[in-house]
């Protein structure tokens, strides 16, 4: 009898353990443990709230559902000057969101924001990073550094420098 039970605690026990091997301990099944935030491609981007330069406030979850690029600028980059028109067509022929992180702390004034986002045209959201926790948070060097986002809220691609419009849409192409 005492064999018996022995056996069933040792059955129990082994069943427990093949049970927590499939399921890590906070309770996610193997399906989610990818649901890791961070900074490499397949991550979960890393959700921020900022200011817009019309002074309302936008978050990237805001956009869970879209294919969103995130590009971190300054009016005095040379090439985030360079990208911006092809930027811009890129926002007027795809189904995409824009999110111009500009790294306001980097600005000698405000002013040189709004002249720029009117030198250019832009019609996209520009989010101001006004105390660099933003771009501290994606680790952001250099600049223009850009960020594609899939639907589903995951990092498809990262672009250190500028890009331009083949290659936006090149990656755009790839992304679900």
């Amino acid at each position: 009898m005492k064999r018996t039970i022995i056996v069933i605690i040792l059955i129990g026990m082994f069943g427990w353990a093949i049970y927590s091997f499939a399921i890590d301990h906070s309770g996610k099944q193997e399906s989610e443990l990818d649901e890791e935030v961070g900074l490499e491609k397949g991550n979960i981007a890393p959700d921020f709230k900022l200011k817009t330069l019309a002074g309302d406030e936008m978050a990237l979850s805001d956009f869970r559902g879209q294919r969103v690029l995130v590009n971190f600028w300054a009016s005095w980059c040379g090439p985030c000057r360079a990208e911006m028109p092809d930027m811009q067509k890129f926002h007027e022929e795809k189904d995409i969101v824009i999110l111009a992180v500009n790294l306001t702390g980097t600005e000698t004034s405000h002013s040189n924001v709004t002249d720029f986002v009117d030198e250019y045209g832009l019609t996209f959201p520009i989010l101001l990073d006004e105390d660099s926790l933003i771009s501290g948070l994606y680790q952001i060097q250099p600049i223009p550094t850009t960020f594609l986002i899939d639907s589903d809220g995951r990092i498809h691609n990262k672009a250190f420098g500028a890009l331009n419009y083949e290659q936006m849409v090149q990656e755009f192409e790839k992304m679900k």
